[in-house]
């Protein structure tokens, strides 16, 4: 017993201690420093419903709209199945949406390779074949639920939505920029524009 109990008494203290006192002390934290991101940085509208996250990406497909960059989470921005493509760089795959040689007509109709998705954001933007576009435009990110795009790939989408809408262009452009963020702390990533929030936007305008 002289051993046993330090043991017995060790282990009901570490459960106390990591199994109770420290979540209750987390969720305290962030619920009462932290409300809104504590319960999901939710984005509700206008009659108070929630219709989504800052944190989770939701697909657009109407012209009127912004849209976000591909998607290989499930069918496209399924939040059940986050993930990437797990394709390499040098993936044919990844490149051409084909299993192999890009000179065979073995085509993976699943899945479209980042020169597909390029030329489909050309298209449906109305810019030249060989226009550079923004990497978030053709390239699927990590998590495949990325809410956010680059200011640069909205500014592209800008006379799209303009006309969609029937809107001056300046209008738009004054939209993105208000909605864009900067780096975190002026240091960390990228800027970037939250697309559901951007066209919660356009949305509310008169």
């Amino acid at each position: 017993m002289k051993h046993i109990r330090p043991a017995i008494m060790l282990t009901l203290f570490f459960v106390a201690v990591s199994g109770f006192a420290f979540p209750v002390a987390v969720w305290a934290i962030g619920t009462v420093g932290f409300p809104k991101q504590a319960h999901g940085s939710l984005i509700r509208n206008a009659s108070g419903a929630v219709i989504g996250s800052e944190l989770i990406g939701q697909n657009f497909t109407k012209p009127k709209y912004f849209h976000p960059r591909p998607s290989a989470a499930g069918a496209g921005y399924d939040a059940a199945n986050s993930g990437g493509t797990n394709l390499g760089p040098t993936s044919q795959t990844l490149i051409y949406g084909r299993k192999d040689d890009p000179t065979t007509q073995d085509v993976d109709e699943t899945f479209l390779g980042f020169e597909a998705l390029a030329k489909a954001y050309r298209s449906e933007n109305g810019l030249p074949d060989k226009a550079l576009i923004p990497a978030d435009a053709a390239t699927r990110s990590g998590s495949g639920l990325d809410p956010e795009i680059s200011p640069a790939n909205a500014e592209m989408q800008a006379s799209r939505v303009a006309k969609a809408r029937n809107m001056e262009r300046g209008r738009v452009e004054w939209l993105i920029n208000a909605y864009t963020r900067g780096r975190t702390w002026h240091l960390l990533g990228e800027p970037r524009v939250n697309v559901l929030e951007l066209n919660l936007a356009l949305d509310r305008l008169r």
